[in-house]
This record gives C-alpha cells, structure tokens and sequence, in this order.
C-alpha cells in the first residue's frame, strides 16, 4: 500500500508542478529546446538528475558492498570527470550549430551524408531505448518488492508517469522536473546518510568495508582486479557517456549560451553527492556484516532493515525521482531525434509534436518489453550500454576539434566499433572473463576514431593523386 501511495502522490506532484509552471508547447524547436535560454541553477539540477540513473543509485552502493574503496572509486570519479569533459564540446557545438537540436543533425551538417547521420541516429536510438528500459527495471524491482504487484506491473505505470509530465511542455517539463526531482534526491541523502552512520559505528563501519578491506588498495591485488574486469571498461563507457547520449546534447542547446560551462560543472558537483552517498550505505551494509538477497539492491534493503517502518516512504520517493529523471529525459531525447527522419521534418508544428509524442509511446514500450525479459540485471544493461556509446565518441570529438574526417571514414569507423568491439565485449561481460571486457571497451572506444582517421586519410590521398 506504501509504494502504491507513493506512486500516487508522485505522479500528481510532477504532473501538478508541470501544469502550473510550464505552458503547453505548439511549436516543434520549443518542444524540444525551449527557447535556448535555460538558466544555470535549474539546468545544473536537471543534467545531474538526468546522470543519477539506476547504476548511479544501485551499482555505487553494490560495488561499494562487494568491492570495497576500490569499487566505488572505479565507478564515482569517472562518472564525475566525464560530465566535465563535455564542457568544451558542449560550448563548440553550440557555437558551430547554434540553432541545432540533435547530434546526428550537427554530424549531418557537417559532412552532408545520409549515412553518417542515419549511422549516429542508431546509436542514440539504441542508448536510448537500453537506458530507458535499465531504469524501468530498477524501479519495477523496487516497487515489485515493497507493493507485491508484478515487475511487469510496475514497470508500466513507472512508464505511464513519466509520459505523463514530459508530453505537456517537452525539454521544459523535463529539466522542471528534473530540478524538484534533484531536491528530493539531495534532502534523501542528507538524512539517509547521517543518520545510518549513526546507528552503525560511524566512520569505524566504513573503515572496516572501505579503506580496510582487501580492496582497499586501487592497483594492488583485488584492487588491480576490481580495476580491470570494472574499472576501465566503467571508466571507458562513462567518459563516453555524454558524447553518445542525446539527452545532453539537447541540453547544450537547450541552456542559455553563457551559461553552458557553469551548469555542466555545477551539475558534476551535485550528481556527485547521490553515487557518493549510495557507496556510503554500500560501506556500512559491508562494515556491519548485514547479508542482502539481492546485493544488486542492497541499501534498499539496509534501509528497510535498519530504520523504522515509514522511512521507505521517502527513500522510494528519492529512488522514483533519480530513476525517472533520467526515463523523462529520454523521452524528450527520442522525441527529438524524429526531427532528422525527413518524412517528420515536413510536417507542420503541431504534426510534428504529434509525431514526437508517438516517438515517446513507442519507446516506453520498447523499453518496458526489454525491462521484462527474464535474468536482467541492472549492473550487466549498465556497463553493456555505456560501452555501446563509445561508439561515436571519438569521431565526434574529432569532428568538434575540427579534425578533417570523410563521411566514408567516420560511417567505416562506427560500424568498425559496432560490429567488433561490442561483440567482444558482450561476450566478456556474459562470460565475466575480465580480458574479454576490457579488451572489447577498448577496441570500441579506439577503433571507430582510429579507422575513420586511416580511411579519411587514404581517400583524401587518392583523391588528390
């Protein structure tokens, strides 16, 4: 009855602070960037609650848990170093395509190849669609476990929720919410946080699980493994993480254009609080010797198990809030995307939006099938995802770096990523052998800028010869 309540109360609440803050949008570029002149504060908000995903919420805690220091470590700095990374590619898009929408429409202007874009549109396609159906999945489990209703149950009415804001006003339902969603996921942790220390030993619990453990060391014995079958590849598809996600290209031009640097590394600031505090529970679970059923879940569960009955209340609202934060801003990143398919770019506003909206219902379902297929877990979707960005990363950031490419080239070099470096992958990640995985991140991010740099070069010299 609890998560039933919760669910309630929440949907109101975003769809209430929608309606009353928001105007409904009739116009196609103010549905999916508003008016380009979206302030620092309310923007920093929405790219951090846009970033606390599932793994943000539950893999910092679980490997925390399971792997001490040194898995924590692997999956919080990257997480926060990638978000400032972006700031400069994020500036240069928008002063080379200041009325752009979408990466693949700034990737096709600049080489003026069907293939090109149509290459980039199924890799954001695809990012989107997994990390929707990730977030369903988490969420379904936790409001499986504390309503008793079916997975499949929860997963759609999670998805019905968020549609329900997002197609009122777009990007500014999204990044609205989003900012009351990161107020609630902020005040959760500065409760949460201090008091489970409190009742636990304090820093003594996180010593004995943390710095104390065998994984204590980063580059030492268990630490060199976490680093190796976790860390790099972690580390490789996060760095990659906003290059290959529209969701925040649609935010650098979304944001007002002074204000792009400041909100992106604000945003790293607060995003950094919620993985942190997520690890501080994993810490404390491992330090007090308390034995989860699903180590996936396991500050949920520590959270059930250590604090009063009606705590969860407001926990579940935190982890509804991180979770669908990110599911709203994948449906307006979808919905932008139908912007580069021809046959939408002819219609009128108001066809346009439709259109849009039939983009959102469609992934929604997408994502709710897949959340739904048996033995899924949100740590193995996690890092198959992040290494499935990787695919474009370093052709698009030799293009914003104005290095000269070919369109054959930058096509050759994500095919080259897709179809070699993320079946090696998969097939570490499946098998959990270390090398397999690592050697697939690597072959994903590396080879797509490799392959299209040899191939530009080889055409530009064949054509002057």
């Amino acid at each position: 009855m609890q998560g039933i309540i919760v669910l309630i109360v929440y949907a109101l609440l975003m769809v209430g602070a929608t309606k009353a803050f928001t105007k409904r949008e009739d116009g196609g570029e103010s549905f999916h960037v508003g008016h380009r002149n979206m302030g620092m504060v309310v923007s920093a908000m929405s790219i951090a609650a846009t970033w606390i995903w599932a793994p943000a919420l539950f893999t910092s805690a679980e490997k925390a848990y399971s792997n001490g220091i040194a898995g924590l470590f692997w999956f919080l700095v990257p997480n926060i170093l990638c978000l400032i990374l972006f700031i400069p590619f994020a500036r240069k898009i928008r002063r080379d395509m200041p009325d752009g929408i979408t990466l693949s429409g700034y990737m096709h202007k600049k080489y003026k190849s069907e293939p090109v874009k149509r290459v980039y549109l199924f890799q954001l396609t695809a990012l989107t669609i997994l990390s929707t159906a990730v977030q369903l999945l988490a969420g379904g489990k936790i409001l499986s476990t504390a309503t008793g209703l079916p997975l499949w149950a929860m997963t759609i009415v999670l998805a019905v929720i968020a549609f329900s804001y997002s197609q009122i006003s777009g990007i500014k339902a999204s990044v609205f919410t989003d900012a009351i969603q990161m107020v609630f996921l902020l005040l959760a942790c500065a409760i949460f946080v201090p008091w489970a220390l409190k009742l636990n030993g304090g820093a003594a619990a996180i010593q004995i699980a943390g710095a104390g453990g065998e994984y204590g060391h980063l580059f030492l014995e268990k630490g060199l493994e976490v680093f190796l079958g976790f860390g790099l590849p972690t580390a490789i598809g996060l760095f990659a993480g906003p290059f290959g996600d529209q969701c925040f290209w649609q935010r650098a031009f979304s944001i007002r254009k002074d204000r792009i640097g400041r909100s992106f590394g604000l945003g790293a600031v607060m995003f950094a609080v919620v993985p942190l505090s997520m690890g501080i529970l994993g810490f404390i679970a491992a330090g007090t010797g308390f034995i989860p059923t699903d180590t996936g879940m396991v500050n949920f569960e520590l959270i059930k198990a250590i604090f009063p009955a009606w705590v969860i209340i407001p926990f579940m609202f935190m982890l509804i809030s991180g979770l669908l934060s990110t599911v709203d801003s994948n449906l307006c990143a979808i919905a932008s995307l139908t912007t580069d398919l021809k046959a939408t770019a002819r219609l009128k506003d108001a066809d346009q939006i439709k259109a849009s909206k039939a983009s959102m219902i469609v992934l929604l379902i997408v994502g709710i099938l897949i959340a739904n297929i048996p033995g899924l877990t949100v740590t193995h979707m996690f890092l198959f995802y992040c290494t499935l960005r990787a695919t474009t990363m370093l052709p698009t950031m030799l293009t914003l770096m104005n290095v000269r490419l070919t369109a054959s080239g930058v096509v050759v070099g994500v095919l080259t990523a897709f179809l070699v470096g993320l079946p090696i992958f998969a097939y570490g990640t499946i098998s959990n052998l270390s090398a397999y995985k690592t050697a697939g991140s690597l072959i994903t991010v590396l080879s797509s800028g490799m392959v299209a740099l040899v191939i530009s070069r080889v055409l530009k010299r064949e054509a002057v010869e």
